[in-house]
């Protein structure tokens, strides 16, 4: 079972990048643009099919998932790669037949499940848990959609889930083939193991000239500088266009009126209280400590630090400090905000207790004028109106960059935008970037060495950077990578060879020590003391070992294995004995272990019918060019 997860591990990856995380999650702009005349199919499904846009789109979003995944050190290069193409062409190939497999079982989705769907979405939901509508449509403008174009895609989206989802958790595994795995999983080793360090063998080795031109001629990507590029580029982002608009004088004042509560300081209240936790009785407490303090008020402190249940305030004499309306729950705030100051006022219940509450000093609301948040106020405007002309002007810039695309001037002087230039960009972001800069984007550096870019010199489509942002480049002079001459690096071949000729002698000798031991001609000198491992716990064992232990044959004892430690040499292992789980151990490990075996086998059943619906549908492959490209696709 695990043999067949593993054979199609790499598929199953893809199509839950590609499934499982919809394409509908605003994820961009160029996704919803659609099926232009320029995207030549590069296949198809049962005659539906599958555009380069569709190709370019998908492969960009598991470079950025797989360099998310490694903390941003992915060079997208490696995806470069006939292998790397199929494999995400397949992973379209397998989403088109689910969606034909969907429509021919007419799977139905319901408006209760669009609806949940898009109340799941982050950043949809207002601060008192409602669902923000004017945000949602703000979105989707941005994205140049509507709400009914988003609701249809997700239930196309949704329907085509359903299959893999149900075959997913139908999944079932017997009893005998459970308890069977959960004992070995469980199992322990008792072991032995000692390293042969390559570094111990470094003195050894003196590399002859031809040893090192060997390497140097054998190994040429690690002597290489990088390919780099100098580029002229164009941001088009609200900060740019907002410095364009024009905002009136009374706009800014009409602005302020309806916004006046947001410029200034709401009232806020000091108070104290005594809580009394939730209980059967809580509320005969709360009327006793009421009737005490509100014969003597000047005692309320001291009756808090005493009897209340709110550990952060009673040390305090139950002081919490100013604090606005919305700073507390309902029934306080509206209790607090309702008295005169001195007055005491309860119970009051909540979600915590009953409380006391003594209202001690009231801070009233102040106003900004005008002319102290003008500055402000023109920022903010000036901010929302960009947002508008950004979405407005989002397609026009990236058709203007495609269709004049031998330069970057006519979307520069269409929206008053600077070129920027500079030089050394590799695929990867120069030491000293921002973060947040342009030549940081993954997605950016990556469409700068595409094959066209580089080769005819034109622009990059428009990247959506960041929210509000978008950007294009050109190549202005590219340079090759380029290996370094020998000359330059023979002091670094030389140790690589030192390094590897050592390795292969810690490997040789402690293959000779397996030899001697499996013969009996040789005692346990290095060795370590026994330990005993598990599959869950094996601290301080070198990398790789504990595959090895549980790959070393139960009988007969005692069994040997080495494990390749890498540039560190070679260990060898010594297993001198079985330690099986006890019952007790394996009843409480089955549940969980049995769950995780259960999901394995529901990936596996879904692997299976991927292959099953691709195998029943037509499909067709058309032939592309070395760079992935239809052979039909036509340049402007």
């Amino acid at each position: 079972m695990f043999d067949a997860v593993r054979k199609h591990q790499r598929l199953l990856q893809f199509f839950l990048l590609i499934l499982i995380l919809p394409a509908f999650v605003f994820f961009g702009i160029s996704g919803y643009q659609g099926t232009s005349s320029r995207d030549a199919g590069l296949a198809s499904v049962d005659g539906v099919p599958i555009t380069q846009q569709e190709f370019d789109q998908a492969m960009r979003q598991r470079i950025e998932q797989m360099r998310q995944m490694m903390g941003g050190t992915l060079d997208a290069k490696l995806f470069d790669t006939p292998e790397a193409r199929k494999e995400v062409l397949d992973g379209l190939i397998a989403q088109k037949s689910i969606a034909a497999d969907a429509a021919e079982r007419k799977i139905v989705v319901t408006d209760e499940q669009v609806r949940q769907y898009i109340l799941s979405v982050p950043g949809l939901r207002k601060p008192d848990g409602g669902f923000d509508e004017p945000r949602y449509k703000a979105l989707l403008s941005s994205q140049n959609m509507t709400p009914a174009i988003f609701e249809s895609r997700i239930r196309s989206e949704l329907a085509m889930q359903a299959l893999p989802d149900s075959v997913d958790t139908s999944a079932i595994l017997p009893k005998a083939v459970r308890d069977q795995v959960v004992a070995l999983q469980e199992e322990g080793r008792e072991i032995r193991f000692v390293r042969f360090a390559a570094a111990d063998y470094a003195s050894r080795v003196n590399p002859t000239d031809a040893q090192i031109k060997a390497y140097y001629d054998g190994h040429p990507k690690e002597f290489e500088t990088p390919e780099s590029a100098r580029i002229e580029y164009l941001v088009l982002g609200r900060e740019a266009l907002a410095e364009q608009v024009v905002v009136g004088e009374e706009d800014l004042k009409t602005y302020y009126e309806q916004n006046k509560a947001r410029f200034g300081v709401p009232e806020e209240r000091r108070a104290r209280h005594i809580l009394v936790k939730a209980s059967p009785k809580a509320l005969d407490k709360a009327k006793e400590l009421l009737a005490r303090v509100k014969a003597d008020p000047a005692q309320f402190a001291a009756t808090a630090k005493a009897s209340s249940d709110d550990p952060g305030s009673a040390t305090q004499g139950g002081d919490l400090g100013f604090f606005a309306r919305g700073m507390m729950v309902k029934p306080f705030a509206d209790a607090v905000f309702s008295i005169k100051e001195g007055e005491i006022v309860g119970p009051i219940e909540t979600e915590f207790g009953q409380h006391i509450i003594q209202l001690t000093e009231i801070r009233p609301a102040t106003e900004k004028s005008f002319a102290s948040v003008r500055t402000d106020i023109e920022k903010e405007v000036r901010l929302q109106q960009a947002g508008q002309k950004f979405a407005e002007s989002a397609d026009a810039f990236t058709n203007t960059v495609y269709e004049q695309s031998d330069s970057l001037k006519p979307a520069a002087d269409k929206y008053k935008l600077q070129i920027r230039s500079v030089d050394g960009v590799t695929r990867q972001p120069l030491p000293g970037v921002a973060p947040g800069s342009p030549l940081a984007n993954a997605r950016l550096l990556s469409a700068i060495f595409g094959d066209d870019v580089v080769r005819n010199k034109r622009n990059t489509e428009a990247i959506e950077i960041a929210p509000g942002q978008m950007a294009s480049a050109r190549v202005v002079e590219y340079k090759p990578a380029q290996v370094k001459a020998l000359d330059l690096v023979r002091d670094q071949v030389r140790q690589k060879v030192i390094a590897q000729e050592a390795g292969i002698l810690a490997k040789a000798a402690a293959e000779s020590r397996l030899a001697a031991l499996k013969a009996g001609k040789s005692d346990d000198t290095g060795f370590s003391p026994p330990r005993a491992v598990t599959r869950a716990g094996a601290e301080g064992l070198p990398a790789g070992a504990l595959d090895v232990v549980y790959r070393l044959p139960a009988q007969p004892l005692p069994a040997y294995g080495t494990v390749d430690l890498g540039a560190d040499g070679h260990a060898l292992v010594w297993l001198t004995r079985i330690m099986p789980a006890d019952a007790a151990q394996l009843a409480l490990r089955q549940a969980s272990i049995g769950q995780q075996l259960l999901r394995v086998q529901g990936q596996q059943d879904t692997v299976s019918y991927i292959d099953a619906v691709k195998a029943r549908s037509k499909v067709v492959v058309r032939p592309v060019d070395a760079a992935g490209k239809s052979a039909d696709s036509r340049q402007p």
